[in-house]
């Protein structure tokens, strides 16, 4: 579908609205997504000093486990990061580059 330069610009001020009226939550979305990027950093560079499990993590990032968990299976999903045993009760995680070697 190729758009004439009249339908191009009539799209780009019709996003431009868009964006405008909803520039709070485009904002909160910008912010969690930043809040997140650095969690994510903070628990891969626990692991980069190799396998540890949930509560080892939360201890050494000052994070609840529960918010540590859910950024571990977020991880898992999209293969940052896998189960490379157990210790006790608890699978412990791994930076997933770091078990192809």
């Amino acid at each position: 579908m190729t758009l004439t330069r009249e339908e191009a610009k009539q799209r780009t001020a019709i996003l431009k609205q868009v964006r405008d009226q909803h520039q709070e939550t485009v904002d909160r979305t910008r912010a969690r997504l930043k809040d997140q990027q650095t969690v994510r950093r903070q628990i891969c560079q626990q692991l980069r000093g190799g396998p540890k499990i949930v509560p080892e993590i939360a201890e050494a990032t000052g994070l609840p486990a529960h918010e540590v968990l859910w950024h571990i299976t977020a991880m898992k999903k999209y293969d940052l990061v896998v189960e490379v045993g157990q210790c006790g009760e608890y699978y412990q995680y791994a930076m997933a580059k770091e078990t192809e070697s």
